[in-house]
């Protein structure tokens, strides 16, 4: 099984909430995180323990490049978040790296498995 792990604090607040359902990737991840894969959602920092915060199923990928994201996109990943230009800001910070328009991303859209 894989995860989606989050490591923002904020990011951590907004899946408990149930407020984001959606992720976007630096690069193509689209061959690791396939649709119907059933994953955990985790929050954690590189190389510290992890919390498993529920079960999910990816429901849709897709790979674009990062200047063809929606606000549909941009909604799901974080409502606070409204344009391409301040995920990519966000993105430097992340990432510790420039990001152009022109680099791709994966989107990866996802729902809570709930257990009855």
């Amino acid at each position: 099984m894989y995860a989606l792990n989050f490591q923002s604090p904020n990011h951590k607040k907004l899946l408990l909430e149930r407020k984001k359902n959606c992720t976007v990737r630096l690069g193509d991840v689209s061959d690791v995180y396939l649709e119907n894969s059933v994953v955990w959602i985790t929050v954690g920092k590189p190389f510290q323990s992890k919390r498993k915060l529920y079960t999910a199923i990816i429901d849709r990928v897709l790979t674009k490049k990062f200047s063809e994201l929606t606000t549909h996109d941009l909604d799901h990943q974080n409502p606070e978040i409204e344009t391409v230009d301040e995920l990519a800001v966000f993105f430097e910070k992340v990432y510790q790296k420039s990001i152009s328009l022109e680099d791709i991303v994966t989107v990866i859209y996802f729902s809570e498995i709930i257990d009855e």
